[in-house]
C-alpha cells in the first residue's frame, strides 16, 4: 500500500510542478507579447515595459487566452496597427514556445 501512496504522491507532484511551468509559461508569453505589441505600436523604454506588464495583467480577467488576446488586438487596431486575427494567434503560439524555451533553459 506504501508503494501506491508513494506513486500517487508523485503523480500529484508532477501534475503541480505541470501546472506550475504552464502558468509561467503563459506570463512569460505575455510579457514577450506585450513588448512585441509595444513595438509595433511604436511605444519603447518605460512606456513598452509598462504595456507589457499590462498584458501580463490583462491575462487575470478570465480564463483562458482570449482576455489577452482582446486587449492587444483591440490596442493595435487604435495604434492603426494592420494586423489580422489570424497572425495575432500565430505570434502568441510562437512566443509561447519561446517562453517554454526560455524556461527550459533556466
Amino acid at each position: 500500500m506504501a508503494q501506491f501512496d508513494d506513486r500517487k504522491k508523485a503523480f500529484e507532484d508532477k501534475f503541480a510542478h505541470d501546472k506550475e511551468l504552464q502558468f509561467k509559461a503563459g506570463a512569460r508569453r505575455n510579457k514577450l507579447l506585450g513588448l512585441w505589441a509595444a513595438e509595433q505600436m511604436g511605444l519603447t523604454g518605460d512606456a513598452a515595459k509598462s504595456y507589457a506588464t499590462s498584458v501580463i495583467e490583462s491575462d487575470f480577467e478570465e480564463a483562458g487566452d482570449e482576455d489577452v488576446f482582446k486587449k492587444v488586438m483591440a490596442d493595435l487596431k487604435a495604434k492603426k496597427v494592420d494586423i489580422s486575427d489570424h497572425r495575432l494567434r500565430k505570434r502568441m503560439d510562437e512566443l509561447l514556445a519561446e517562453a517554454r524555451e526560455q524556461l527550459m533553459k533556466e
